[in-house]
């Protein structure tokens, strides 16, 4: 499995998101924008984002994804410092 592969999955699940994937050897992170997530609890969030690679994750081939989630606005905000 490959970063690619992982971004686009998310992204295809997670209606207007950006995904940042990193890592190799089934282990990877995610970091994904999207106002999906306004007003959801951080574990709504990471089940959104989990509910896109569910079927990689049961098979093995996806062996660990860390998640860190942010709305737009919280994105910008983090990155404007």
């Amino acid at each position: 499995m490959t970063v690619d592969e992982i971004k686009i999955l998310i992204e295809a699940e997670v209606q207007n998101s950006k995904a940042i994937v990193t890592g190799g050897e089934g282990k990877y992170e995610a970091t994904v924008i999207s106002d999906s997530f306004e007003g959801m609890s951080m574990v709504k969030e990471h089940q959104l984002v989990y509910a896109a690679v569910t079927t990689q994750i049961a098979s093995g081939e996806l062996h660990a994804l860390a998640i860190k989630a942010f709305t737009p606005a919280e994105w910008d905000e983090k990155n404007s410092n």
